[in-house]
């Protein structure tokens, strides 16, 4: 594989990578490395810095040093870039090629083409999702099916946006080392989108748009303006082109959503509800403080809990106060065509929460399976009718304190066997998919990522180390679970019947038991799974 003195490509050279590793892009990927690397590391300290003192006991508030941001009411963010004016309804998934076209003919306004949660970093799919975007672009993308149905794209003014969601801070490449020290995936994905095909972007009327992900700090958030900004210079590209929407997924981030926006204003396209990994972030963040901070399963968790009100309706009065977006939660279900009343009963919950989003001041939503795209377009259509967002619902009537984020033990619902049962089977048929190099997946009517993997192992985890009792009495320990995880293996390997994969249901559960058993917890659960593939 080609690279230069100080870039060295360690993966497998496959069919036309030489388009996306191309010299200007090895190029940029090193100069990123070469500015904000050490900045990128510092960040990454500040993190377990942070995290030790809560488990000391420290709480997390509204930082004094940047209040008189906050209470700077003049300043604003970039006004909404071409194609992203109109969000009200968004499509996320992996940038294969049959998700690529599906998505961009769904009818969403915009696609999160996505290189994080809904991805596995395969070397592969990392560099044939690039590909797959180059092709979109150049509208020579087309899939047939093992079934043999075609699939090709629609005209240029029916598809969605392209919003690309590089890796999180907190992840590697392994297969590019600059300096003999591996790089940074979120700047390696974000490089490589740029030089392909962030002026095809500008060609069709758009520009490069990203979701950023895992950011738990405005500090983050100045880090990747910067890389923006050095981005953007060295392809001649003029600064404010970019424009990024922040996924407030942590509740560190919930603290700093202002500071957020000031950082990237002049790049910023406003915030998202990222709730799956909100609620992983609050189990990790607050995992040793007792009962005050464990939920409930993590199936009666909704968005009416108190402490998910306020988080969410915070993010639409800070965003509407600074003219950005608001960009409301996932709808996960995937509707099924065998089963009319299931299909009944969840679309309803769907409705629902649209219409609370809609109504609450969101300007667009997520939504996971192209079928849903129809709903939450009609939701949205009703309250805003011809107009394409809500910035002018200013939420004044909207006080959030501190308290009321984190007011988690105000959450309703119960722990039982059949949730802990839940957990355990929905994180091992992930995780062996995951491994298997697909990131999205169908496990009982819901497209799940690696967020719901998150949240799964996290509360297992927490259960333990806490003596928390079942409704039942019974006490989660590890020989529960221990037995639990046998019993559910049980159950996927009779249902799975000769499609079973009893090596990657071992490595599923081996990864499992490492990341929701062991007495130390590990930070992210990817960190570990990644090592153990190619």
């Amino acid at each position: 594989m080609p690279g230069t003195e100080r870039v060295e490509i360690t993966g497998p050279y496959g069919d036309r990578y030489d388009e996306i590793l191309t010299p200007q892009a090895i190029d940029l990927i090193a100069a990123l490395h070469a500015e904000l690397g050490p900045r990128r590391s510092e960040l990454l300290a500040a993190r377990r810095r942070r995290q030790a003192e809560l488990s000391g006991g420290a709480m997390l508030d509204f930082l004094p040093e940047t209040a008189g941001i906050r209470e700077d009411a003049s300043w604003r963010v970039a006004a909404p870039a071409p194609g992203l004016i109109d969000r009200r309804v968004e499509i996320t998934g992996p940038t294969d090629k049959k998700m690529t076209i599906n998505a961009l003919n769904s009818g969403a306004n915009v696609w999160l083409a996505d290189f994080e949660d809904a991805n596995t970093p395969l070397w592969d799919n990392m560099i044939t999702g690039q590909l797959n975007l180059k092709d979109a672009l150049d509208r020579t993308i087309d899939y047939t099916s093992a079934e043999g149905k075609d699939y090709a794209l629609r005209p240029d003014d029916e598809l969605a946006t392209i919003v690309v969601r590089p890796r999180g801070w907190h992840l590697d490449e392994k297969h590019i080392l600059i300096d003999g020290v591996r790089a940074s995936g979120s700047l390696t994905d974000f490089a490589l989108y740029m030089v392909t095909s962030a002026q095809r972007q500008l060609e069709a009327g758009k520009g490069p748009y990203f979701y950023l992900a895992k950011n738990e700090s405005h500090l983050e958030a100045r880090l990747w303006n910067d890389a923006f900004n050095l981005a953007q210079d060295a392809l001649g590209i003029p600064r404010g082109t970019i424009r990024a929407t922040v996924l407030i997924e942590t509740i560190p981030a919930a603290f700093e959503m202002e500071e957020i926006l000031y950082e990237l204003r002049e790049h910023s396209a406003g915030l998202n509800a990222g709730r799956w990994d909100y609620l992983f972030s609050v189990i990790k963040k607050f995992r040793t403080r007792g009962r005050d901070f464990v939920l409930p399963e993590r199936n009666s968790v909704t968005m009416t809990a108190p402490f998910m009100r306020a988080y969410t309706e915070l993010l639409v009065k800070t965003c509407h106060r600074r003219g950005a977006h608001a960009m409301g939660g996932m709808a996960a279900f995937i509707p099924s065509r065998r089963d009319p009343e299931v299909n009944e009963k969840a679309l309803a919950k769907v409705r629902e929460d649209k219409a609370r989003e809609s109504a609450d001041g969101f300007d667009g939503s997520w939504v996971a399976h192209p079928d849903l795209v129809p709903l939450c377009k009609e939701v949205f259509d009703g309250v805003l009718g011809t107009n394409p967002n809500q910035l002018g619902k200013q939420r004044e009537d909207v006080h959030v304190t501190a308290e009321d984020l984190l007011a988690v033990s105000k959450t309703p619902g119960t722990i039982t066997e059949a949730g802990l049962r839940n957990n355990i089977s929905v994180a091992l048929q992930y995780l062996a998919s995951w491994l298997g190099g697909s990131g999205a997946v169908g496990i009982f009517n819901l497209m799940e990522d690696a967020a719901t993997a998150e949240i799964s192992r996290s509360q297992t985890w927490q259960w333990i180390h806490n003596d928390v009792a079942l409704d039942d009495g019974v006490v989660v320990k590890r020989d529960l679970v221990e037995r639990l995880i046998d019993e559910e293996l049980s159950k996927i390997r009779a249902v799975s019947g000769e499609s079973f994969d009893a090596e990657r249901y071992g490595q599923a559960v081996a990864l499992f038991t490492e990341v929701a058993l062991a007495d130390t917890f590990a930070e992210f659960l990817t960190i570990p799974a990644y090592e153990r593939m190619p």
